[in-house]
C-alpha cells in the first residue's frame, strides 16, 4: 500500500541525521559549529591559540608605541630619550639588528664614540649574518655602509685617523652610492697630508657625486700646492687646477671657501667670474 504525504508536508526527506540536527540547534541558539563556520573552512582556534594571538597583538602594540616614541625623540633631537627608547626596543627584540643601529646612532649623536663603535661592530656582524640567507641584501648593504661611515666619524673624533680611513674604505666598497664615503676618505687623507691618496679619493667622490662642491675645493687645493715655478718666477699649476676651483664656485657660490678659492684663482692668474650665483638661479 502506497503511503500518502500530507498536503502540508514538503516533498523532501524529513528525517535529519543527529549531527545536522545538533548543528541546526546551535545555529538557532546563535552559535556556529566549527565545521560549518564561514571563511577558509579551518577549524576554530583553541583557547590557547586565541590567548597566544592576544599576547602577540599586545607585544606588537607595545613595539609600535616605542617606535613612535623613538621617532618623536629623534625629531626633537632629544638624543638621551631616543637612546633610552632604542634600548627598550632592543630588550623586547634583541634579534632585531635595526634597533641596535638606532642605539649606535644615538650614542654617536651624544659623543659617546667608544660606545657607538662597540654597538656598530656588533650590529654590522648581525646584519651581515641575517642578510646572507634570507634578508634584504640591498637594504642591508646600505645600512652597513652607513654604520661603517659612522664608525669612521667616531674614529676621527677619537683622533684615530688610520682606523677612520679603514672604515671609510669599507663603506665606499659597500655603499651603492659611495660619494659620501669617498669624500670622507678624500678629506681625511688631505688633513693627514696624504695628498696622493686624497686626490684619488676626491676624483672618485666627484665621479660618484659630480655636485659635491667640497670635493672640488680639496682637489683644487691639492693641485695648486703642486704648482711649479720656472726661472722667471712664473707659476704653472697642474692641469685641472683652475677647472676644479671654478667648479667649486659654480656649485657653492655662497660656500664657506669662496674667498679662499677666489684668492687661489687670482694667484694663478685666472680671472674670477662674478656670475656664478646668477647661474645657480
Amino acid at each position: 500500500m502506497k503511503s500518502r504525504l500530507s498536503p502540508r508536508t514538503p516533498p523532501i526527506i524529513r528525517r535529519t541525521s543527529a549531527p545536522v540536527a545538533f548543528a541546526l540547534l546551535l545555529i538557532a541558539l546563535g552559535a556556529t559549529p566549527a565545521w560549518c563556520q564561514a571563511g577558509s573552512g579551518k577549524p576554530a582556534k583553541s583557547k590557547e591559540q586565541v590567548e597566544a594571538d592576544k599576547e602577540k597583538n599586545k607585544e606588537s602594540e607595545a613595539e609600535n608605541a616605542l617606535k613612535a616614541k623613538y621617532d618623536a625623540a629623534v625629531q626633537e633631537k632629544n638624543w638621551p630619550d631616543a637612546e633610552s627608547t632604542a634600548s627598550q626596543l632592543i630588550a623586547q627584540h634583541p634579534e632585531n639588528w635595526k634597533y641596535q643601529k638606532k642605539l649606535g646612532d644615538m650614542q654617536l649623536n651624544q659623543g659617546k664614540y667608544e660606545k657607538a663603535l662597540a654597538t656598530y661592530e656588533k650590529t654590522i656582524s648581525a646584519a651581515q649574518s641575517e642578510a646572507a640567507p634570507n634578508g634584504d641584501l640591498a637594504a642591508t648593504k646600505i645600512a652597513v655602509a652607513q654604520m661603517l661611515t659612522s664608525e669612521g666619524n667616531s674614529y676621527l673624533k677619537l683622533r684615530k685617523n688610520e682606523e677612520a680611513l679603514a672604515a671609510f674604505s669599507k663603506a665606499a666598497e659597500m655603499s651603492p652610492n659611495p660619494g659620501v664615503a669617498y669624500f670622507n676618505l678624500c678629506a681625511t687623507q688631505y688633513n693627514m697630508g696624504h695628498t696622493e691618496g686624497a686626490l684619488a679619493a676626491c676624483d672618485k667622490a666627484i665621479a660618484a657625486d659630480p655636485k659635491k662642491a667640497d670635493a672640488y675645493f680639496i682637489k683644487g687645493s691639492i693641485l695648486l700646492a703642486e704648482s711649479t715655478t720656472d726661472a722667471k718666477g712664473v707659476l704653472t699649476p697642474p692641469a685641472g687646477t683652475a677647472e676644479a676651483l671654478k667648479k667649486y664656485l659654480e656649485l657653492a657660490p655662497d660656500g664657506g671657501h669662496v674667498e679662499d678659492v677666489k684668492q687661489m684663482l687670482g694667484f694663478i692668474g685666472v680671472k674670477v667670474e662674478t656670475t656664478y650665483k646668477e647661474k645657480q638661479k
